[in-house]
């Protein structure tokens, strides 16, 4: 059931489409709003009743589980349009995102992270690939991730993830500030990006370029007072100038979850390293020592036939001790 106050905040937001300000600050400094006319209530009522028949709810400003770190960032929205899990609006989050063209072995870093992560927080991130297909991969076995739209919520993009946006609906949360049936556009997602900061603790950068709108989330985050952490990466490597760039500006370091968790107070997670020997062990000390490497400087450096180091990283993989870089070299996962 909604309030008065809350049925005024979904007309003017959701039902006439004005999703006004003024009512907003009214909201803050106080003041009242006025009271639907019989026929507004009316066609509030009707709306309310076909997003529910479509398994939709609202979440207004005035909602006891709006989330309270949203309400005090920039241009909060008055409602929120929701498919799922709603008591994870009330839970710890903590943001995952990264750019569409995120290198494998930081896509598998970033699910690791993602699923150590979601221990402890509510996952949010978006539904794009890359990084945010990274973050979801590792949260939704937990059914511990919130993924925001930049479109309506019975909107998908991309289209290719409308299999995952379904599953997300029924294991996880998501959430969008848009009316239904509204599309992207450039702005969606700058505006987007503001709602995947204000609702979360921390945000972690799994890639970046110069110009990546995982920037822009990074720069929303630090303007709200948020923390901000990002996966380093080697010199010259285009898809992570952005994450050195925020590490050179002061944001946390990240190689594991526990340089996250530490931040918080959390217990550092902790796993058994799968076992190696021979040949795995020391590629694996030789990869940790050197970084990236590729299999052909790294079998001479350790006196072994290309075949033999190939395989021995074949078993590392799968171990999910070491990763595939591009190129046939390789670097190691922890």
């Amino acid at each position: 059931m909604y309030s008065s106050e809350e049925k005024t905040v979904i007309y003017e937001a959701a039902v006439s489409g004005n999703n006004n300000r003024a009512g907003l600050a009214a909201i803050r400094k106080g003041g009242g709003l006025r009271v639907l006319s019989k026929e507004e209530d009316d066609r509030t009522a009707a709306f309310l009743s076909m997003l529910e028949k479509k398994g939709i709810f609202l979440v207004t400003f005035l909602s006891d589980d709006y989330p309270e770190s949203l309400k005090y960032a920039s241009d909060p929205p008055l409602v929120l349009y929701g498919m799922g899990k709603r008591e994870l609006l009330q839970r710890r989050k903590f943001c995952i995102v990264g750019s569409r063209i995120t290198p494998p072995w930081a896509e598998k870093v970033g699910k690791r992270l993602s699923e150590e992560i979601s221990e402890h927080f509510t996952v949010v991130t978006g539904l794009a690939e890359g990084g945010d297909a990274a973050a979801i991969a590792g949260a939704l076995p937990r059914g511990n991730l919130i993924s925001v739209l930049p479109c309506g919520i019975d909107g998908c993009y991309p289209a290719a993830h409308a299999a995952l946006k379904e599953r997300i609906a029924k294991e996880g949360l998501l959430l969008s500030e848009y009316p239904l049936g509204t599309g992207t556009a450039k702005f969606s997602f700058h505006a987007r990006n503001r709602i995947l900061a204000g609702l979360s603790e921390g945000v972690l950068v799994l890639s970046a370029g110069v110009k990546s709108g995982a920037l822009i989330t990074a720069g929303k985050a630090l303007d709200y007072g948020r923390d901000v952490f990002a996966l380093p990466y080697n010199v010259g490597i285009s898809q992570g100038e952005g994450c050195n760039g925020l590490i050179k500006a002061g944001a946390y370091l990240v190689t594991s979850s526990a340089d996250i968790f530490t931040v918080y107070g959390i217990e550092p997670h902790r796993t058994e390293e799968a076992a190696t020997e021979g040949d795995e062990s020391r590629i694996l000390k030789y990869l940790r020592e050197q970084g990236e490497t590729h299999v052909a400087a790294l079998a001479e450096a350790l006196g072994m036939r290309i075949f033999e180091a190939s395989a021995a990283l074949s078993a590392l993989e799968i171990k999910g001790l070491a990763t595939k870089t591009g190129g046939n070299k390789y670097s190691a996962l922890s």
